[in-house]
């Protein structure tokens, strides 16, 4: 059906898929536990939940900032669309990531005011995690297109469907934070992690679950999609594959299994961006606008492509080398920043 089509634009969307895959693993794990702060007990704790993250927080963002720079670069027209579409829930994102990153540069610092950034870390997670969902709603839901640009309402994002995938995301990341917690951390904290991991995981399989049956029942060429024949045998591993992690996840708790656990639920959000990409592909901004639609010209994407060909591979070996370099527990008093 697309063999006559570019394949530059496809490369683009890879690449731009790819950033954002890790973004949501990366930066997930660290805004759950900001998802989970308010249920730990004490400094000491709270302490332990930032310093597992704390070397690295920062550079987990640089996928987003990669995935942006792309977008712009090679899908102007989504840009065109989706931020005066999204335009209010991505202020709030950003501003909520704003308040986040200034209590981790000033909670180890304080005592007087440690509640205040407490509440920014917290606060900021759980509002840059919700309004992340909400944003992935809104366009899922999709956005109404005209001439290349947004043409509906302010509040058109505004709808049941944004508001629950909101609440999903906030239970996905608050279940890759417990999850790297279980990682990193021993004792009470680990024990904590573990606690939560189970209502946590069920929480998340069954939002996926109502997500999967809600978007085809919005969109008839997504039920068209996945439940026509062929198509439904062998996209139906998919959710098979969703069952049997969640069920392996609570087994892997019972058994203690630290890392298995962390790798399962990093898989699990994969095989939810991969339903995406079926649902949608080759749409960038449901339900009207291709990837091909969307795209710059091919000089620009091959002139960036340049430069992303050697970002990429760079950005790459900084992130697995820093989280080799802070590999292992983190314990009180070897807190690093701290």
């Amino acid at each position: 059906m697309f063999t006559d089509m570019p394949i530059l634009p496809v490369i683009w969307f890879a690449v731009i898929g790819f950033a954002v895959a890790m973004y949501i693993v990366l930066d997930g794990f660290s805004l759950g536990i900001g998802i989970l702060f308010p249920f730990s007990k004490g400094d000491g704790q709270r302490d332990l939940m930032m310093g597992s993250v704390m070397p690295v927080w920062d550079g987990n963002q640089t996928w987003m900032i990669l995935a942006g720079a792309g977008l712009y670069g090679a899908f102007p027209v989504v840009y065109a669309t989706i931020l005066p579409a999204l335009y209010l829930p991505l202020v709030l994102m950003l501003l909520a990531l704003i308040f986040r990153g200034i209590a981790f540069e000033f909670r180890g610092k304080s005592q007087r005011y440690r509640h205040m950034f407490d509440l920014a870390f917290s606060g900021g997670s759980i509002v840059a995690t919700f309004a992340q969902g909400v944003v992935l709603g809104g366009i899922v839901h999709g956005l109404h297109v005209s001439n290349d640009q947004f043409a509906g309402a302010t509040f058109d994002w505004l709808t049941p469907f944004s508001l629950f995938t909101g609440v999903a995301l906030v239970f996905g990341y608050a279940s890759l934070g417990a999850g790297w917690l279980v990682v990193k951390t021993e004792g009470e904290t680990q024990n904590l992690a573990y606690k939560a991991l189970r209502p946590l995981t069920l929480l998340l399989l069954l939002a996926m679950a109502i997500i999967s049956a809600w978007t085809p029942l919005n969109n008839g060429a997504i039920a068209e999609r996945w439940f026509s024949t062929p198509n439904v045998y062998y996209l139906s591993i998919v959710p098979v594959l969703v069952i049997l992690l969640a069920v392996n996840i609570f087994f892997d708790v019972s058994a203690r299994r630290e890392k298995l656990i962390f790798t399962k639920l990093v898989m699990l959000f994969m095989l939810g961006l991969i339903g995406l990409v079926i649902s949608f592909f080759p749409y960038v901004v449901p339900p009207s606008v291709t990837l091909w639609d969307a795209a710059s010209s091919s000089s620009s994407q091959r002139f960036l492509i340049v430069g992303y060909a050697v970002i990429l591979p760079i950005v790459l070996i900084y992130t697995a080398y820093s989280y080799y370099v802070f590999r292992g527990k983190v314990k009180p008093g070897k807190l690093h920043h701290y």
